[in-house]
């Protein structure tokens, strides 16, 4: 036999009140909002810490954002005023913000992945020369491993899958009493991924050509990588020792490449050198050491320590562990910092050999323990005053890249607009690739005869085949956009884009890429005001009306005069006033305009000493854009 609902209901009794607990599992007394003071809510805080702050459950937190229609889980951030909402729904009052300062500082940059600001250098006393950062590109299997191998006197290519570098790192030799930290990548890629993601980490580079193979596509890619990121490139001649090595024939490609060694007239130093036969490693430091002796590297030891995350990963027993090239100021134990969008205390630091360090100078590479979770490769790390103000600027951080992630900061052929200070010049950039290297000549004169000098094309690389990941890479570091002639896009490369937001477009007519080019040129140059002259009217009569108004009535001779318009006064052929037409009356009645064999009222806004005989002119003024050439 069924039992009916409401009998079964009615013998339950009165409701128990639900009960309150934290998301620690401790039950607690719920408070009376009243009885509470003013609760100071955060710039961002979870959901948990909101109903910790406010001794509610958690659910309860929850049950008002649905009711404001916002589906939130308890770790999720909400704003203050979101916070401040619920709180008011649940009986309490909100006072200020807690601990303004804690995030005053991030009002501008926060939604930043880096703030190169932090690394400039203020012209104090406390300046001293730092030894410079360098990262060695090039080729696969021209030597770079390898080269850094010999200067360190280790073992790293060897134990490496195939010989070939597949981590990132730093390291640091000594010649003659000076130290250079050197950066050791896989390549361009992760260059400019660190580029990509604001780092500022290298002061030279260390382009690697093999002497028997010459210059190869990712020769040229790390030449336009480096010279992208703008930073002094230095060309190591390795396997200089082999039969087959052919100087001379790598000297020329290089000068093809726009690379002009100092043997050519140019500035860029070339060292020959043997990783094998460890030769010329010698000359190699000190052409490094003077490329930045004439850079005048130089860094603040006492300032608050900043620094570019090089590696990263989560260690088992260690939690998460991040090798940090720290470029100014000295990072030290028990330093609190933010590294990205996460934060955290240093728990202990390593050199580059592993040995335990309390503090960290100016271009040095240490492992930092004690940061709350791993961060990303490029990621800068900055000590702050406490933890609480560097949880406040992760969190902060984490929420405005949350708001950011459906935007696209990325140039795009229809958003090209940039504003410049005064005397600069305005650049498009490029990313070109072609079928064939013969396409890319015809295209590169093309966009040369297109080029202005208010609004100059810079080809950042230029390149046969596909369009790959690494094209996308150095767009997005760049801020350029791709152009593809008769080509593909890789598969991967298509995905990098689409998450980079990076504008790629692809022709098989070339007369339709320069059109393109043309057009967002055209659209990059400011636009000129125009003024257009609409009519003139004679000045036959005065009216005065009150003390100072004064009405000029007028015969229209040609033209139109319209309301609302610019006014000109002409007087025996002279311009004695600039004003502006406030009414226009035909007869009694208030009219937008009047044409040409027409009497009319005219009135000035600011101009009342007009005579008869005088001619006024009506004219507008209006934007126009400006197309290449004009």
């Amino acid at each position: 036999m069924a039992r009916s609902r409401s009998g079964t209901r009615g013998k339950r009794g009165p409701r128990k009140p639900p009960r309150r607990e934290f998301a620690g599992g401790a039950a607690v007394q719920t408070l009376d909002p009243s009885a509470v003071g003013p609760v100071e809510i955060p710039a961002t805080i979870t959901v948990k810490d909101l109903a910790d702050l406010l001794r509610v459950n958690p659910a309860d937190v929850i049950r008002e954002l649905i009711k404001s229609g916002i589906f939130a889980t308890i770790n999720q951030l909400i704003d203050r005023e979101t916070a401040t909402l619920v709180a008011g729904e649940l009986g309490y009052e909100v006072g200020e913000a807690a601990a303004p300062e804690a995030v005053e500082t991030e009002t501008e940059a926060v939604a930043e992945a880096a703030k190169p600001s932090i690394f400039d250098e203020d012209a104090s006393a406390d300046l001293q020369t730092r030894a410079p950062i360098v990262t060695v590109m090039g080729h696969v299997d021209h030597g770079k491993t390898s080269l850094l191998d010999a200067i360190r006197s280790t073992a790293v290519a060897s134990g490496e899958r195939g010989g070939i570098t597949q981590h990132i790192g730093a390291s640091e030799v000594t010649k003659n009493g000076r130290r250079i930290a050197f950066l050791d990548t896989p390549g361009h890629e992760a260059f400019t991924a660190m580029r990509a993601r604001g780092a500022r980490v290298t002061d030279i580079a260390i382009i690697v050509v093999a002497a028997d193979d010459g210059v190869m596509p990712q020769t040229l890619e790390a030449i336009s990588h480096a010279r992208a990121a703008k930073v002094p490139i230095v060309v190591a001649l390795n396997k200089i020792d082999k039969p087959d090595a052919n100087p001379d024939r790598v000297k020329n490609e290089l000068a093809e490449a726009n690379v002009i060694i100092e043997e050519y007239g140019g500035d860029v130093p070339m060292v020959a050198v043997s990783a094998k036969a460890r030769t010329g490693l010698e000359d190699l430091l000190e052409v490094v050491l003077l490329v930045a002796d004439l850079q005048e590297l130089k860094a603040d030891p006492k300032r608050p320590a900043a620094g570019t995350i090089v590696e990263a990963e989560l260690d088992k027993g260690r939690g998460p562990v991040a090798t940090v090239l720290v470029q100014t100021g000295t990072l030290r134990i028990g330093d609190a910092v933010v590294v990205g969008q996460t934060f955290g205390k240093v728990r202990a630091l390593e050199d580059a050999r592993g040995k335990r360090v309390t503090k960290a100078g100016p271009s040095s590479a240490v492992v930092v323990l004690g940061i709350s979770d791993v961060p990303g490769a490029g990621d800068v790390l900055e000590v702050v005053e406490d933890e609480r103000k560097a949880r406040a600027i992760a969190e902060a951080r984490r929420a405005a890249a949350a708001a950011k992630e459906s935007g696209s900061g990325r140039a795009t052929l229809e958003d090209l607009y940039r504003q410049i200070q005064a005397g600069q010049a305005k650049e498009l950039r490029i990313v070109l690739k072609a079928d064939v290297a013969g396409s890319l000549g015809a295209i590169t004169h093309a966009l040369e005869q297109i080029a202005t000098d208010e609004v100059k094309i810079n080809v950042l690389h230029e390149g046969a085949g596909d369009i790959t990941d690494n094209d996308i890479l150095l767009a997005s570091a760049s801020d350029a956009i791709v152009v593809g002639f008769s080509t593909g896009i890789t598969p991967t490369a298509k995905r990098a884009a689409e998450a980079e937001g990076v504008d790629v477009r692809s022709y098989d007519i070339i007369y339709k890429l320069t059109d393109d080019i043309e057009a967002a040129l055209s659209g990059m140059l400011e636009p000129v005001l125009v003024e257009q002259v609409e009519g003139r009217a004679e000045v036959r009569q005065i009216f005065r009306v009150g003390k100072s108004t004064v009405i000029a009535g007028c015969y229209v001779t040609e033209g139109r005069i319209v309301r609302s318009s610019g006014a000109r006064v002409w007087r025996g052929g002279k311009v004695v006033a600039t004003d502006r037409i406030e009414s226009l009356r035909r007869f009694r009645d208030d009219v937008r305009e009047v044409t040409q064999n027409f009497e009319c009222g005219i009135g000035l806004d600011g101009f009342h000493d007009i005579v008869e005989g005088d001619v006024i002119e009506s004219f507008t003024q209006q934007q126009v854009s400006r197309a290449v050439g004009r």
